[in-house]
């Protein structure tokens, strides 16, 4: 298959694609939707000059950042992006899922107008700077390699609508949730160790695997007892080890863990288990579930896994931010901003996910994987290639977008522009 067969199936999978995801909003919205998914994946980057230069269109070039900037702007489009796609994602989403919810930085260490630009800890330099926040979803399941990307809101906790964390964290789980009816298992790290996530979770009957900081009291029978002094007298008779591979290669890490029964003295009547993992660090690694562990090693690792499965999905989210720049984002008003990040979630779906879920698809996709060319081979990780080869090819076509399409079953019909 050639670059010009192949950039004809991505615009029309773009096409398909973006018609289910622009669902319910009006046809100058479902452009600027469709254009973006486009454009992203086109040059590799969240600036509007660079998706203008991919839309090729025969207006000057400041016309249509202006075309972009207002309609990203559209009161409702954010909101409606993210329903249609929760939507489209949940039907992938079932009981035993792995809902890895993340909250991660965009610095913007140079930025001085962007509105209600925030103070945010860059991750990884791990230092104070200027930037925002974005609380992410991602879905995925023990022992496969897949990622489902669902959910991503950018945030300032200096804009005037921003009311806590804790709420940006509860809201990204009910968005979740009600396209989902509840199903999936959510894993979070020990920034939800808070009574204000975790008793709403378990009055709703939600099943989740939280990293505990150390200092939260938990109840074996009718005494209360530090988290900490638990995990010291928890018998951690099973033993395993994983392997990582980080930026100096790959390192092995010997494990013993075990599980024992707690309760949240906060819901006293809901039965929990902490499970103990140690050889990670100094301290011991402490997951509170609703999951019963069993009586079994194997079951009881089903639950670390679960927990270790967070190392993917921060993979993912650096996928994101590399792969689309969005650390460059230049837009400066907020609305704008917070539009764009939702639209990237849903750019690294269609890569992710939308490409690669069909049979007839999947020459396609080998056929971007080997357009990367890259000098070492493709990695294990292979969205990067994915998303570099669907930039090389789009980025070598000569052909433009035609007018918008709204999808009907199979078929597609063209809307003129007014």
């Amino acid at each position: 298959m050639d670059d010009a067969k192949a950039a004809y199936r991505i615009r029309a999978q773009v096409e398909r694609f973006s018609g289910n995801l622009s669902e319910g909003l009006p046809k100058v919205a479902r452009r600027v939707v469709r254009d973006v998914l486009y454009g992203v994946q086109a040059r590799g980057s969240v600036r509007l000059s660079e998706i203008g230069r991919a839309l090729r269109e025969p207006i000057p070039l400041k016309k249509v950042i202006e075309r972009l900037g207002r309609q990203l702007e559209r009161p409702g489009l954010r909101e409606q992006v993210r329903t249609n796609q929760l939507r489209e994602a949940a039907r992938l989403i079932g009981q035993d899922t792995l809902l890895v919810l993340d909250p991660t930085d965009v610095t913007k260490p140079y930025a001085r107008e962007m509105e209600h630009l925030a103070t945010v800890r860059d991750g990884s330099k791990k230092e104070l700077g200027p930037g925002y926040w974005c609380m992410s979803v991602i879905a995925a399941h023990r022992g496969s390699a897949e990622v489902v990307p669902l959910y991503q809101e950018l945030y300032s906790q200096e804009a005037p609508d921003f009311t806590s964390e804790n709420e940006e964290i509860l809201k990204a789980i009910r968005a979740v949730e009600t396209a989902t009816a509840g199903r999936g298992v959510w894993v979070m790290d020990r920034g939800a160790d808070r009574r204000k996530i975790l008793v709403p979770l378990l009055k709703k009957g939600r099943r989740f695997v939280v990293r505990l900081q150390g200092d939260r009291h938990l109840r074996v029978g009718e005494e209360s007892h530090a988290t900490r002094d638990l995990a010291d007298s928890t018998r951690l008779r099973y033993r395993e080890s994983v392997v990582r591979e980080g930026p100096e290669g790959e390192r092995i890490y010997p494990l013993r863990f075990g599980a024992r029964a707690v309760r949240l003295p906060e819901r006293p009547e809901v039965r929990l288990w902490l499970v103990v993992v140690e050889g990670f660090g100094e301290h011991p690694l402490m997951l509170l579930t609703t999951l019963d562990p069993g009586r079994s090693k194997r079951s009881v690792w089903r639950l670390v896994e679960a927990y270790l499965t967070r190392w993917r999905v921060e993979e993912t989210i650096r996928f994101i931010k590399q792969s689309y720049q969005l650390e460059d984002i230049r837009l400066l008003r907020y609305d704008r901003l917070r539009t764009m990040a939702s639209l990237i979630m849903a750019v690294a779906y269609f890569a992710a996910v939308y490409l690669g879920r069909r049979a007839k698809l999947k020459i396609l996709a080998r056929h971007m994987l080997d357009a990367a060319q890259r000098i070492y081979g493709i990695p294990e990780f292979r969205l990067y290639a994915l998303a570099d080869g669907i930039k090389q090819i789009l980025f070598s076509s000569n052909r433009t977008l035609g007018p918008p399409s709204v999808q009907l079953g199979d078929q597609f019909i063209l809307l003129p522009f007014g």
